[in-house]
């Protein structure tokens, strides 16, 4: 759903809005409500926020967030999951984070939902490499097929079972397949 103001609005103006649900993103200009998550979005979404977590976390490499927003390059986005390398990871004064993050994330995920265009995914996903973002990758649960975009390189389109999830170079210790990710859609099945 776009909301269309008069005229285009600043950016400053839009992060003085309260927060709508769903969430809104702010895109040259203009406000962008994101689809509510569904069955496989969220189901996808929770899993890689655990997995990621388990393993990264512990270490302080790494931390995955669902649904943050992050302000940076003149737009306004809330990834499905945004991953920030520890070191990256805004904190207040006292060492807690930060409520506002004003960077792109090392590693950006995006889940497409049933009624999401791929194109305006892919653009967030591009403009997210334009900045510090080190990967991306576009999820589609209908196609089982995950797209993994690395700045300055040809996108990788992985959709069989056993492929091997290429991962940012901070988080090599995540082994995740194809098959890994989309078995977690099988109620029931570890």
């Amino acid at each position: 759903m776009v909301q269309t103001p008069s005229k285009n609005i600043t950016l400053a103006e839009f992060l003085k809005l309260p927060e709508t649900k769903p969430a809104s993103e702010y895109i040259n200009g203009k406000i962008i409500q994101k689809p509510i998550g569904q069955g496989e979005h969220s189901t996808i979404q929770g899993e890689l926020i655990i997995f990621i977590n388990a393993i990264l976390k512990p270490q302080k490499v790494a931390r995955a967030y669902p649904e943050l927003r992050c302000t940076f390059g003149g737009k306004s986005i809330i990834p499905d999951v945004a991953v920030f390398t520890w070191d990256r990871i805004p904190r207040k004064e006292n060492g807690r984070v930060a409520n506002l993050f004003l960077a792109a994330p090392d590693w950006t995920i995006e889940i497409l939902s049933p009624d999401q265009r791929q194109t305006k995914v892919t653009k967030n996903i591009l403009h997210c490499l334009n900045y510090e973002t080190q990967m991306g990758w576009l999820i589609d649960p209908e196609e089982q097929t995950v797209f993994v975009y690395i700045r300055n390189q040809q996108p990788i389109m992985l959709d069989e079972l056993d492929a091997l999830l290429r991962v940012p170079d901070f988080a090599t210790e995540l082994r995740l397949t194809v098959g890994d990710l989309f078995i977690w859609l099988a109620v029931g099945v570890k």
